[in-house]
């Protein structure tokens, strides 16, 4: 973990949670308050792997094809994110922990990435995907819903 005064509200968040600060989802009001911790004093850290850009700017696609999504509001949606003060770690420092995950759990390397990232740091993985909740449940690995976190 890194130094500094840790705030209760550290973890790690998915793809799933960052992009409810763009989409008018269910949930979306709990994401905002959660990245609106990021500028608490201390800040809260929210920690993700690089993929996590990736993955939100795939779902944005998804709602330009699919929903008619102005795709200039899906680019500055990206510029917005990535501007965002999080804790970006490398997949190539994750992917063999990753593999491990998904192997042993069934789940994909790229949930899995996530997962991975929350066990070195210690930190819950905070998701809004209900399915990777229940996958987690009774293992020991700390994933919990959005709808849950504080």
């Amino acid at each position: 973990m890194m130094s500094g005064e840790a705030s209760g509200f550290d973890c790690v968040v998915d793809a799933s949670v960052g992009i409810k600060l763009f989409l008018a989802e269910p949930l979306a009001e709990r994401a905002d308050t959660l990245f609106a911790h990021l500028s608490d004093d201390p800040p809260t850290r929210l920690y993700v792997p690089e993929l996590f850009f990736i993955e939100c700017a795939n779902i944005l696609w998804k709602y330009v094809r699919r929903f008619s999504y102005a795709a200039e509001a899906a680019a500055q949606d990206v510029r917005d994110l990535v501007s965002l003060p999080l804790q970006t770690v490398s997949m190539a420092a994750l992917a063999e922990d990753a593999l491990a995950v998904a192997v042993r759990y069934g789940s994909t390397a790229y949930d899995s990435a996530y997962v991975a990232l929350a066990r070195r740091l210690a930190l819950p993985l905070v998701t809004a995907d209900e399915a990777l909740v229940q996958r987690f449940e009774g293992t020991g690995v700390d994933v919990r819903s959005l709808a849950d976190w504080p």
